[in-house]
């Protein structure tokens, strides 16, 4: 369903000198700096699946996403996108496709959803029967018939993006392209997205490619992962495999009664990170040594509490954007 190779977006800037002396001298010569937003990223999609695109800022992402939707044509490389090639923006591929970008909108201010829903069937020739069936049956689904005939600029952001979603899905697509769909929303309205996402794939099997800063989001929904950094994709493969990147290590949190002293030789070599005042500790240690080192921690410290947990998905993307050179083995 998508297929990218060598796939490169090059970026093209000028630096100027500060100062009036700086900006004559432009008009002669300016020094031309060149940056691969995207660089030689392969990737390979199934019709069907769900993949999450993760990275820091920066890494390329909005860029991939933009090349994957025609919105933008890559300097080099080829892409197919359900048979066509996007940046040529074909009717029957648009129909193909949707986008749901968090921070952007499609439906207008002004009137009320139902309004710009009427116009996206014009728009998408969306026939009566079908597009009466969609409404409904996703109305149900997201819990907001009661909101068809409330103009757009007086809803709540989760309710927008409950209707955003509606929105970009009447017209069938095969793929769908969310770009931070749960961005500024509270947890349960993040949470209502993704049962909505997840449930609406399971009946129609379209194609998803999410990108999220939210782990709770990939981890809800993206049995698949591909990390860019940098431009360059560095890892695509399982969720599973992706959390065991860094060994089968455990966290262990303790909690003291009071300030332990951080200096003591007992720390040294440990994995670890102390809270701010010194109460509470944080170990990432294999499963072989937590139940040794955790014995001698109740024996020599004033513990609380203290509980162990597998390595979440936020540390180890935090573990890799410290140190790319992780998912190289190195």
């Amino acid at each position: 369903m998508i297929r990218t190779k060598n796939l490169t977006k090059t970026f093209k800037s000028y630096k100027k000198q500060p100062g009036l002396k700086g900006a004559f001298g432009a008009f002669f010569k300016r020094d031309e700096v060149s940056k691969n937003a995207v660089d030689q990223f392969d990737l390979d999609v199934n019709q069907g699946e769900i993949i999450g695109l993760l990275g820091p800022n920066g890494a390329g992402k909005t860029t991939l996403m933009k090349m994957l939707t025609g919105i933008i044509v890559p300097s080099s490389g080829e892409i197919e996108i359900a048979g066509h090639v996007p940046w040529k923006r074909e009717k029957e591929f648009r129909k193909k496709i949707a986008l749901v970008m968090g921070q952007k909108s499609q439906l207008w201010w002004d009137i009320p959803s139902l309004d710009s829903f009427k116009l996206l069937q014009k728009y998408y020739e969306i026939p009566d029967k079908r597009f009466n069936e969609k409404v409904n049956m996703m109305g149900e689904l997201l819990n907001v018939r009661d909101l068809f005939h409330v103009h757009v600029r007086k809803l709540s952001l989760g309710e927008r993006m409950k209707l955003e979603l509606m929105a970009s899905l009447l017209h069938d697509p095969e793929v769908l392209f969310l770009d931070e769909p749960t961005i500024g929303l509270d947890l349960i309205a993040q949470e209502n997205i993704r049962n909505f996402i997840k449930e609406y794939h399971e009946l129609n099997k379209l194609t998803v490619v999410l990108t999220s800063h939210y782990m709770a989001d990939v981890q809800a929904l993206c049995p698949h992962l591909v990390l860019i950094a940098g431009g360059k994709k560095t890892y695509d493969g399982s969720i599973s495999k992706f959390e065991k990147i860094l060994g089968h290590k455990k966290n262990v949190v303790f909690n003291f009664n009071q300030s332990i002293d951080r200096s003591d030789d007992f720390w040294t070599g440990l994995d670890l990170t102390f809270s701010e005042n010194s109460d509470e500790v944080e170990l990432r240690l294999e499963e072989s040594e937590v139940r040794e080192i955790s014995a001698a921690i109740l024996n020599k410290f004033p513990v609380t509490d203290f509980y162990t947990e597998k390595m979440p998905i936020e540390k180890v993307m935090k573990k890799i954007m410290e140190n790319p050179n992780i998912l190289l083995g190195k």
